[in-house]
């Protein structure tokens, strides 16, 4: 109990505002966080799995260390819990898969900084989209990055674009598919894995159908 307590570190900026926090976010930026936790939380539901925002990472019991606040972080193996900030090695491991979704502020950040701070913290998988209406890459129009961990080295080596632009996520077992100011996310088979607002309404929508075939108006069940 005394070593827990003596671990136990109060960050400055679990308190104090990053320079990221100062910049604000846009509604295209906002709306693209949700959407891809909505999609990543019922993809992964029924399985031992954290899935944070914006949450604060940290790799020392330094209080002045400056953290990772990933737009979106998969942890599997553990479950969610209330935290005001992740201690990787203590809290829990490192994030499998962690998003940032580019602004005109970090997306040199987040493309050539970012890559290398995220294999230190230990982290798989790390991915990069332009939701933005004119692509912030003006020299490629490019929209969609990502990186996995070489665990030899310890670096992020970039994953190659596929043929339509596509990337190949093995931690996720998703194709991740840049659309406009979506990034989608299909099956091997080619199916858009849905949130489950939309799994549940297309449910209902194959129910009916079938109720309609034996006819049966399922509006007046």
């Amino acid at each position: 109990m005394a070593k827990d307590i003596e671990d136990e570190v109060a960050y400055y900026y679990d308190f104090h505002p990053t320079e990221e926090d100062m910049m604000g976010e846009t509604s295209v930026h906002r709306s693209l966080i949700d959407y891809l936790a909505l999609v990543l939380k019922w993809l992964l539901h029924g399985r031992l799995c954290a899935i944070y925002e914006n949450l604060n990472f940290y790799q020392t019991s330094d209080p002045k260390e400056y953290p990772l606040a990933p737009d979106i972080a998969v942890i599997k193996g553990v479950s969610f819990q209330h935290v005001r900030s992740w201690r990787v090695g203590k809290t829990g491991p490192a994030p499998q898969v962690v998003f940032e979704i580019a602004s005109e502020e970090t997306w040199k950040s987040d493309l050539r900084e970012k890559p290398a701070r995220y294999a230190r913290m230990g982290v798989t998988e790390y991915f990069a989209y332009d939701p933005n209406e004119r692509p912030l890459d003006r020299k490629t129009a490019r929209r969609l990055f990502g990186w996995h961990l070489d665990p030899a080295e310890g670096v992020m080596q970039e994953i190659l674009l596929r043929p339509d632009g596509s990337l190949w996520s093995s931690q996720l077992q998703s194709v991740l598919v840049p659309q406009g100011e979506f990034l989608r996310l299909y099956d091997r088979q080619g199916h858009l894995r849905l949130t489950q607002g939309e799994a549940e309404a297309r449910r209902a929508q194959v129910l009916a159908e079938k109720l309609r075939s034996l006819g049966i108006n399922p509006d007046q069940l």
